[in-house]
């Protein structure tokens, strides 16, 4: 069956290799896709364990940084190297992250030969991917070379249950393969449990991405960004973050009717993708505003600013007043609503959110508001901006909300410290601190 997928994913790979070659996402960094890497790519081993950690995307980097730290402390002489599917990610990565970890690489096709050639060549003690990152040429070329395999924030879409379940039985179930499985909430360990996980590898541990956000609540206004942005000290300021094709127009509806009462009033829009900020930039023109770009400094002084810049979003919202979040006003599933809801900001969020469910149930009525339609956005937003005692309570909520999620980050290292443990030749590390007990859905501990 494993020779099914092996041939399988050639065939697929000489299909779709136009189009990753030409798609603005994975266009970049064929060489080390296939697994060969230049002098210097790589970072030299280290007196510690190496432990490659993969996500597929920079939001998805960004939430396996709240364990850089604690796998540093755990495993001093470590050498953490980061792989990524996308240019934005491997961007993202080597200049946001590149003083936290040792490397940052593509990640290889799941390719026999490139999988194999990447793990040859970065020799992981320790494979971390992320989300539902379930790529079985990798993952068998890992463990094969000695290495333990570990699923972090584990998620599995309920909609996709049947699919999982006819492609692990065509080709061989990958997650026997895998050392550890530590699951975001009790109905994920459910649903990797439904799909074959050995049940005394599953733990239930939480999300990292709320340590990130819970760390990131530190930070103060940015006056620097604020000048970028042409906005004046004490100016009101609406932030629409993680924007997709088909919200702009609502939300510029909205902010033109909120300038009628409140004419002080400024919007910045952060586009998910800044390829689209000339688009945007029309629209607010056709909508009889005036508008600029942040990377020219909005020398324009425009009501609307475009945020057409990369990494600058979290540190955006430490200047709104009120923020919307992108992404739920299409079907796009949402974007990360507890960002901004970290930086102690109220946070409102359209009702598509389909992707970020656990962030909702969490936010709703602790600071974050989900409306239906553009016309009840308007209506929230009118009744808030009216109240600033509100939207400074509604803020500390929801900055108080993400603190007390906090801590997965050090309860799945302790995890992968166990996991370590086990391999022919284990790591030395220090006394470890005792983590928490957090019991699995079928009522075994974590320890």
């Amino acid at each position: 069956m494993r020779l099914l997928y092996v041939l399988a994913s050639y065939v697929l790979f000489a299909v779709l290799f136009p189009v990753l070659s030409l798609h603005r996402k994975t266009r970049h960094g064929l060489r080390q896709r296939l697994g060969f890497y230049a002098e210097g790519e790589l970072p030299a081993r280290g007196p510690g364990p190496t432990i490659w950690m993969h996500g597929a995307s920079a939001g998805d980097l960004l939430a396996l940084s709240p364990m850089f730290g604690p796998l540093r402390a755990r495993f001093p002489g470590c050498r953490i190297v980061l792989s990524t599917m996308t240019n934005s990610g491997y961007m993202m990565g080597r200049e946001r992250l590149a003083k936290q970890v040792d490397g940052v690489v593509y990640a290889p096709y799941d390719l026999w030969g490139a999988t194999r050639r990447a793990v040859k060549a970065i020799g992981p003690d320790l494979l971390v991917l992320e989300y539902t990152e379930i790529w079985p040429n990798l993952i068998r070329a890992a463990s094969r070379a000695g290495g333990r395999v570990v699923l972090t924030n584990g998620r599995f879409s309920p909609a996709h249950q049947g699919k999982y379940r006819l492609l692990f039985g065509l080709i061989g179930n990958p997650l026997k393969d895998m050392e550890l499985f530590l699951m975001r909430g009790e109905d994920e360990a459910e649903r990797v449990l439904g799909l074959g996980a050995p049940g005394e590898r599953v733990m239930v541990t939480g999300n990292t991405k709320f340590d990130a956000l819970a760390a990131a609540d530190q930070g103060q206004e940015d006056e620097t960004l604020r000048s970028a942005l042409g906005l004046r000290v004490g100016e009101r300021v609406w932030i629409a973050g993680s924007t997709h094709e088909g919200e702009e127009e609502h939300l510029l509806e909205v902010y033109r009717k909120l300038l009628e009462a409140h004419p002080d009033l400024r919007l910045v829009i952060a586009p998910r993708y800044i390829e689209r900020a000339g688009r945007i930039a029309g629209l607010v023109k056709e909508a009889g505003l005036s508008v600029g770009l942040r990377s020219k400094g909005n020398e324009e002084g425009g009501q609307v600013v475009v945020l057409d810049t990369i990494g600058e979003l979290s540190r955006a919202y430490r200047l709104a007043t009120l923020v919307f979040v992108g992404g739920s006003f299409t079907t796009r599933g949402g974007q990360n609503i507890l960002e901004p809801a970290g930086q102690g900001k109220p946070v409102l969020f359209g009702p598509h959110m389909e992707n970020f469910r656990d962030s909702v149930q969490v936010l709703v009525g602790r600071g974050g508001i989900q409306v239906k339609d553009g016309e009840q956005l308007y209506r929230v937003m009118t009744e808030l901006l009216a109240k600033p005692e509100t939207v400074g309570s509604l803020g500390e909520l929801a900055r108080a909300t993400v603190r007390q999620i906090s801590g997965a980050s050090q309860r799945n290292v302790e995890h992968m410290a166990s996991a370590l443990a086990k391999s022919p030749n284990p790591p030395p590390a220090p006394n470890p601190p005792t983590a928490p007990n957090h019991p699995s859905p079928s009522g075994r501990g974590t320890g």
